[in-house]
């Protein structure tokens, strides 16, 4: 028996689509038959994933939405429930440069304005688009919203005081969100990666690494895969496979809690 796409008649948001993560995620998503809707802030990205998807037989619109935009990504959650009929899944890969909020730097030598800058970016971005997408799956009572952290949120390596604090405060809200929205049928849930080498964000660490330590590329990726138990290190398809899972009728028990996807690099 030939079983379908786990994702099949699925409609699913993605932001940051026109990242590293963000599309390896909405590629993912296409692929196991989800329609895929496509924010990010620069068009020729978004644009580029959406061809990339349709070219696979998958269907995926694009859009250039600012998730830091209260009233854009209203507009847009509306828009893409007034096309489809409701909002199935939804994912934020919205992010800043590594090199913004001092990725490396000790907490005593990191300036306030680096601090702030994934709390006002990634923490911001991530509420809301959730409570958008939470106003339209609670009336429909059903859906899934899918936050992502990484290992910094438990403060694994020295160096991750900025995205480690904001990580933590998204793995709170999971929480708080999935209990006030889990009696209407909504699931929330958050999925905690260890470093993705392939993406844009680790790739900039690794160069900041190269440079302090007088190390190869090759050494700084090696370092980071030594942090987690399979030595191994992690791609960005690791997390779209993960999050597929998560999106999926599958783990449809799973919701306010992280799911720790970095090979024991970070322990609960």
């Amino acid at each position: 028996m030939i079983s379908s796409p786990i994702l099949q008649e699925k409609n699913s948001v993605v932001f940051g689509a026109g990242g590293s993560v963000g599309a390896a995620v909405a590629k993912k998503f296409a692929a196991e038959g989800a329609e895929v809707f496509l924010a990010g802030r620069t068009k020729s990205n978004v644009e580029q994933v959406m061809k990339q998807i349709t070219a696979a037989g998958g269907r995926a619109h694009a859009a250039v939405i600012d998730a830091l935009d209260d009233a854009a990504v209203k507009n847009y959650f509306d828009s893409v429930a007034g096309q489809t009929g409701r909002i199935d899944i939804v994912f934020n890969a919205v992010g800043p440069l590594a090199k913004e909020y001092g990725n490396t730097k000790s907490a005593v030598e990191l300036a306030i304005e680096e601090f702030m800058v994934p709390l006002a970016t990634v923490v911001k971005s991530q509420f809301i688009t959730a409570r958008a997408a939470a106003r339209h799956m609670v009336k429909q009572h059903s859906g899934v919203i899918i936050f992502l952290t990484g290992s910094p949120a438990r403060g694994h390596v020295p160096g991750g005081t900025a995205i480690g604090t904001a990580f933590g405060a998204i793995e709170s809200l999971t929480e708080n969100l999935a209990l006030e929205i889990g009696p209407a049928g909504v699931r929330v849930v958050c999925l905690r990666t260890t470093a993705n080498t392939d993406s844009r964000t680790i790739q900039q660490t690794m160069d900041a690494l190269v440079s302090r330590m007088n190390i190869t590329k090759e050494q700084a990726i090696a370092q980071i895969a030594n942090l987690n138990f399979l030595k191994v290190p992690a791609s960005v398809c690791d997390t779209a496979n993960a999050a597929v899972l998560l999106a999926s009728d599958y783990a449809h028990m799973m919701t306010g809690t992280v799911v720790n996807s970095t090979a024991g690099a970070a322990l609960d």
